[in-house]
């Protein structure tokens, strides 16, 4: 922004008021952007816009999740997910059209790859959650569409405005980036940006892991675990947050709860299990309610703290795992009915 504003003959300050303007106060229109000079803002009509993403889908759910189905200009279609909680609110942030990874329980991998986001189409979710909801997004967490690490400088950019002082202000406490363990970019990560880190793992052992999460044959355990110490090295406060989806008969079992004991011991570590969330096709069941109970309460006797979280926003396909499922269905579905219409395009 101070690039831009400088190139037109303005002070470098207009250029953080330029961003204060549009992320802090959600202004897009730049007649109304008072404090910049009358000569500056004719400049700026002339040659930019503020442009936000369309909104073509926008629902809540009964526990009060919200979804929206953000269309980019090239037409393909990304998803966005608020959850709400007591004293808080975290956005769930797409950084890939689908995902290029395939990890065999999630939805998402279903779907196939495209293309990166760009630093404009990630910031434009946050964008859009905060100057819709009534709510205020507390926490942001790179975990819905993609891998961010395989999109690493966008990411890292849009990382870097949600915590400016001029934009959304948000602590490096409350920024979560997550991964399924692009070892080499964890670690250039941790030299470019402090926030905090995510990691699916879903699988004690290797053997397993290969299955559910294909990226572990070229990156496993033995090079993924002391990637993440290395990431929290020098910071009391963090831990590494490991997402452990629960499926019947697969990870659940209590051998395998003490093989994921002894894998993170030594790695301060905070354990989420994820109660698996059907799609059509999937050959996976969610663990019983019980048989998640006994693996929680055996991790936290070892002494890692472990929460089961609760399933949000799984009747509008907003769950963990969901994200572009029945959503991208229905409008292939809507956009071929379309074209059999009299007069459809």
């Amino acid at each position: 922004m101070e690039a831009l504003v400088q190139a037109l003959g303005a002070k470098p300050f207009h250029g953080r008021n330029l961003l204060k303007w549009i992320h802090k106060h959600g202004v897009t229109e730049i007649g109304r952007m008072t404090d910049l000079s009358k000569g500056l803002r004719e400049q700026l009509l002339a040659r930019a816009e503020v442009r936000v993403p369309e909104v073509v889908f926008d629902q809540p759910s009964r526990d009060g999740t919200h979804k929206w189905v953000l269309e980019l200009e090239c037409g393909n279609r990304v998803e966005t997910v608020f959850i709400p909680e007591s004293g808080r609110g975290t956005l769930c942030v797409s950084s890939q059209v689908g995902c290029s990874l395939d990890c065999s329980f999630c939805s998402t991998a279903q779907q196939g790859y495209n293309r990166n986001l760009s630093l404009a189409e990630i910031i434009g979710q946050l964008w859009v959650a905060v100057h819709r909801m009534h709510k205020p997004v507390t926490n942001v967490v790179m975990m819905g569409m993609g891998e961010p690490l395989a999109n690493f400088e966008p990411v890292v950019s849009a990382m870097a405005i949600m915590q400016n002082d001029l934009a959304y202000m948000l602590s490096k406490y409350r920024v979560t980036i997550s991964t399924s363990g692009i070892v080499p970019a964890l670690l250039r990560l941790k030299e470019v940006s402090d926030v905090s880190l995510a990691v699916s793992l879903h699988a004690p052992t290797n053997e397993l892991r290969d299955e559910l999460v294909p990226i572990n044959r070229k990156y496993p355990l033995e090079m993924l675990i002391p990637a993440c110490r290395e990431f929290i090295r020098g910071d009391s406060r963090r831990k590494v947050t490991w997402e452990y989806v629960m499926l019947d008969g697969v990870n659940d079992s209590d051998r395998q709860a003490r093989q994921l004991i002894r894998l993170l011991e030594g790695t301060p570590s905070k354990i989420n299990l994820i109660p698996f969330n059907p799609f059509p096709g999937t050959r996976y069941r969610c663990s019983p309610a019980e048989r998640m109970l006994a693996f929680r309460e055996r991790l936290m006797r070892a002494g890692i703290v472990t929460l089961t979280r609760k399933t949000r926003g799984d009747d509008i396909d907003a769950a963990c795992g969901q994200l572009v499922g029945r959503v991208q269905d229905r409008s292939r579905r809507e956009l071929r009915l379309a074209r059999v219409q009299p007069g459809g395009g």
